[in-house]
């Protein structure tokens, strides 16, 4: 996975709550085995209608949106289902960071394990990124995860809060297969001794 250590990046709103992984990735497009891709399907029934049109209102469809890293979106985003589908989706769309009041526990955790961050700010400082990415074309925000900071350069500068197990997994580029991968030296020796103990019970 790539570490994640700053990023700034142009912020797309997706403005609804109860986003839940049926929105965000719909089941037709499970199929897929691999895990690229899916970023073509992300919102695929907000952004296009019955006969494959885009639907000009619909956030991601705006050409201020376009190449966005960032989202931003109400309460309860990726709800519903277990799908992990829905974090390849929005990684592989381009999005980074996603920011939203709360998450689905299983869609959180997901997240990090590919390589996306999940930021929880209050319903007020939701609000203010929304209205302030509304105001202004080409609205940016920078996230150091290496001190927990979100700043846009033109007065918002908060710090957010994040589980210092979690902050390393990213800020490494870890999931849980390299998080194991990292004992390997141990793995070996333990193996090499419990062969050899197994050798010398017979």
């Amino acid at each position: 996975m790539q570490p994640f250590t700053t990023l700034t990046g142009l912020v797309a709103p997706v403005d609804r709550v109860n986003v839940d992984t049926d929105a965000i990735i719909p089941k037709q497009f499970l199929k897929r085995i691999e895990r690229s891709g899916f970023g073509q399907f992300l919102f695929f029934e907000w952004r296009w209608d019955e006969l494959g049109n885009e639907i000009p209102e619909f956030s991601l469809n705006q050409p201020r949106y376009q190449g966005a890293s960032v989202l931003i979106s109400r309460a309860n985003f990726g709800c519903g289902s277990s799908r992990e589908h829905a974090p390849w989706a929005i990684l592989d769309y381009g999005f980074r960071v996603v920011i939203a009041p709360s998450f689905a526990d299983i869609f959180y955790n997901n997240c990090f394990k590919n390589g996306i961050l999940p930021i929880k700010l209050s319903e007020e400082q939701v609000e203010e990124l929304f209205q302030r990415t509304e105001a202004n074309v080409g609205y940016q925000l920078t996230i150091d995860l290496e001190n927990m900071t979100i700043s846009d350069g033109a007065g918002f500068d908060i710090k957010f809060e994040l589980d210092e197990h979690r902050r390393q997994f990213l800020l490494q580029g870890l999931d849980d297969i390299g998080l194991t991968l990292k004992q390997a030296d141990a793995i070996d020796a333990y193996e090499a001794k419990h062969a050899a103990r197994l050798a010398n019970s017979f």
